[in-house]
């Protein structure tokens, strides 16, 4: 069992999270602890006796919107914690579907609250007047183990899985979920993308900036596919377009509102006859199976748009 250190020390207003670095395969060593990799919305619960905030990535609060995590938050055995996690919603096998996650929030721009949102909690960051962020990640898991034991309400303990680093990968890919997370168990509570914690994919899964559409040739007031960028150091550069993944009444949502962003000149060069360009205030994420000579996203599938309050970070090229 982990010790907490003597002492008392305040409660953090906010903790800038922790990122994941993007790897083709699982790193060697025997330091390394692995956990699936969640596909919803990085949240941070700051809980206390004058109630539940709960923050997303970008420090934005969205308290409102996940009720029923603030209320289990509250039912935990703690007077004041932080926790980090990431909020998903299940589909009927159990896998965690972004797209059912906006659809309970009601769209990128959340109107409601998601009653069916699950927290998956991955750390430990603050219990009970003790700042835990200087502990080595293990003995950060052994607590918050303890202190979600038995939960199979709105918040649950991502599980660390015990196995080579390739056959977790190859059971995660085979059962559906989008990847696995590996983290150093002996490292500290890092803010930022220090290389302690290291993401594995299995498909190649990323966010571009949405600079237009192709109307729709089949159907009056609908979409064909949405035109993609992606960042180059300040500029923006096409990488090409989605055109399967959203349904008729989204593509046709999509069009109505994206015809209120209108601009003449695209925001990255672009061949291409009868197409629309927008202001670039969208970022689409979008599952995809590989890239192509002239670096284009290949077999792209539309997964959802992201929002603001997520910190959506756009694709960078080399």
């Amino acid at each position: 069992m982990a010790k907490i250190q003597v002492g008392r020390d305040i409660m953090p207003e906010r903790v800038e999270p922790a990122l994941a670095l993007l790897k083709p395969k699982p790193p060697a060593g025997g330091q390394w602890i692995y956990e699936m990799k969640w596909d919803g919305y990085r949240l941070a619960v700051h809980a206390a006796s004058t109630g539940v905030r709960i923050f997303t990535r970008g420090g934005h609060d969205w308290t409102r919107y996940f009720p029923t995590i603030a209320e289990a938050a509250m039912d935990l055995p703690a007077d004041t914690l932080i926790l980090d996690g990431e909020a998903v919603v299940l589909d009927e096998d159990g896998c965690p579907s972004f797209g059912l996650l906006q659809q309970d929030l009601g769209g990128r721009r959340a109107t409601r609250a998601a009653e069916s949102a699950i927290l998956y909690a991955f750390d430990l960051l603050y219990i009970d007047g003790h700042d835990l962020r200087d502990m080595v990640l293990r003995e950060r898991r052994h607590l918050l183990a303890d202190l979600l034991k038995g939960e199979t309400g709105a918040i649950r303990l991502s599980e660390e899985i015990e196995a080579d680093g390739e056959e977790i990968l190859r059971s995660a890919c085979t059962n559906g979920m989008e990847g696995i997370i590996a983290k150093d168990s002996n490292s500290r509570y890092r803010s930022g993308r220090t290389g302690d914690w290291i993401k594995i994919k299995c498909t190649q899964s990323e966010s571009f900036a949405v600079i237009g559409y192709e109307p729709s040739q089949k159907v009056t007031g609908s979409i064909a596919s949405l035109l993609l960028a992606a960042r180059r150091g300040a500029e923006l550069v096409y990488v090409g377009s989605v055109g399967s993944g959203f349904s008729a009444k989204q593509a046709r949502d999509l069009r109505k509102q994206l015809d209120g962003m209108r601009t003449d000149k695209p925001a990255a060069p672009v061949k291409g006859t009868k197409l629309v360009f927008v202001e670039p205030s969208w970022v689409a994420e979008v599952q995809f199976n590989a890239w192509t000579r002239d670096r284009r996203v290949r077999q792209a599938s539309f997964k959802g748009l992201r929002d603001a309050a997520d910190n959506a970070e756009i694709y960078e090229v080399e």
